[in-house]
């Protein structure tokens, strides 16, 4: 599977203690199949007047073995799970790799509500219901970062 990541940086042997903590999927590389999804995120490091990179890897098919979680919608566990992450709070379950939807602006101001009690959690999955997930892979457990996980190149924007 391809994959981008977007830097300010060229990723070639990425890790997972570089990760920013109480991200949606918690500390980890995050990735998306989406090119043109990393295009459009790499865009804020050039509006920091800093360089801009997309990075694509080779995802291998095979990560038997490893603890796997997808989530297909933002429901009630992908917002129980990225509430917990976002909050710094371990989830109870550690994947090894987490693939779901992106807590984008509109996304995360529904979260954001939701985390501050303003709205319920049903408020919060009535509003997010309409939200078609973006998507981001985040691969928490360095092995598969190492051994699976392959730089193609990267493209300078």
């Amino acid at each position: 599977m391809t994959l981008f990541h977007s830097s300010s940086f060229i990723v070639q042997q990425p890790d997972v203690c570089h990760s920013r903590p109480n991200l949606d999927f918690g500390r980890g590389f995050y990735l998306t199949m989406v090119r043109e999804q990393a295009a459009r995120y790499a865009e804020r490091f050039v509006l920091r007047g800093k360089p801009a990179y997309v990075n694509e890897y080779l995802l291998d098919d095979n990560l038997a073995g490893f603890d796997i979680k997808r989530f297909d919608a933002y429901d009630e566990e992908w917002l129980e799970y990225v509430s917990a992450c976002r909050r710094g709070v371990e989830p109870l379950h550690r994947y090894d790799v987490v693939e779901g939807g992106v807590a984008n602006d509109k996304v995360f101001n529904t979260v954001d509500l939701y985390f501050a009690g303003v709205i319920t959690k049903q408020e919060a999955l009535g509003r997010l219901r309409f939200e078609s997930p973006n998507h981001q892979i985040c691969i928490l457990n360095q092995e598969i970062l190492d051994c699976h996980l392959h730089f193609i190149k990267a493209d300078k924007l």
